[in-house]
């Protein structure tokens, strides 16, 4: 079991941030368990107009945050908006920041079913895609795991990381048990290592200064995780939760759901990988053992 548990649960962040030269960051205004202090909207590029990666889910006092941000960086408004994925806390504020700027170019890898709800007229781009802007140049990485549309980007200029919700400012990532997959987010931080990025921009949390530290750190957790989750069956069958009672001790009970969709994710692993079986259909309600 770990033994300390840094989380992002009461965390907070100043509203506007300066990373570098290229990078200013305006808070979501959307705190919880999941997101930490809000998601990271980040303004990309050196020139007039800048690239807006994800614009969170449009909390109702974001704009004149974002407004801040724009004026903090010398920003009069956007070249185009860029998505990391479809989840609410990225996609869900495109419409109010079109609502506020006018009619925008929206970029990001189609999830076709997920995407349909949000009624945005999307541009496709995928793995290798360049976006460029004054004084930026993203390629991006498809990276599933998390989620089956995520992209990273690469901010050429810098070899810095642009990594959405793979990599976190504090903590670890939540895989949903319904459409996350373990096996290729493991995939992902690898291809991300690869990369070799000085550092990390995440979507939530502080900058990370050391990148390719923190994806080591990363992928010895997750086999970390595994090795405890086999432990506690070991001592006998226990559903996904009663794992996270254990493993996640040191954790506020407030984020134990979240904890135990990532456990039962680990346990669809172990079962694919011909080490672990299940009792009933459900996965996450299922009572678990160790073949």
């Amino acid at each position: 079991m770990s033994n300390d548990a840094p989380v992002m649960l009461g965390m907070t962040l100043p509203d506007v941030a300066v990373w570098s030269e290229r990078v200013t960051v305006a808070l979501g205004q959307n705190p919880n368990a999941f997101s930490g202090p809000g998601t990271n909207t980040i303004l990309l590029g050196t020139g007039r107009l800048r690239v807006l990666l994800d614009p969170g889910q449009g909390a109702e006092d974001y704009l004149p945050v974002l407004e801040q941000a724009m004026e903090r960086c010398g920003c009069e408004g956007f070249q185009e908006i860029v998505l990391t994925h479809a989840h609410p806390d990225h996609i869900g504020g495109v419409r109010q920041v079109l609502d506020r700027f006018g009619d925008l170019k929206v970029s990001k890898r189609p999830w076709p079913g997920v995407d349909d709800p949000y009624d945005l007229e999307l541009t496709p781009i995928d793995e290798g895609s360049i976006i460029a802007t004054e004084g930026a140049t993203l390629r991006a990485l498809h990276t599933p795991g998390h989620a089956p549309d995520h992209l990273c980007f690469m901010l050429e200029e810098e070899r810095a990381l642009l990594s959405g919700d793979n990599v976190l400012g504090v903590g670890t990532t939540v895989i949903p048990t319904e459409t996350g997959d373990l096996a290729k987010y493991m995939a992902s931080l690898e291809r991300l290592h690869s990369e070799n990025p000085a550092c990390i921009y995440p979507a939530h949390g502080p900058k990370i200064e050391e990148g390719k530290a923190k994806l080591d750190e990363y992928i010895a957790h997750r086999h970390q995780r595994e090795q405890e989750i086999v432990a506690v069956l070991r001592n006998g069958d226990a559903g996904p939760m009663e794992i996270v009672k254990v493993v996640y001790a040191n954790y506020p009970e407030a984020l134990h759901p979240a904890a135990c969709q990532s456990v039962t994710q680990h346990l669809l692993k172990l079962e694919r990988e011909g080490r672990a079986r299940h009792d009933g259909k459900d996965p996450i309600l299922s009572v678990w053992s160790l073949c």
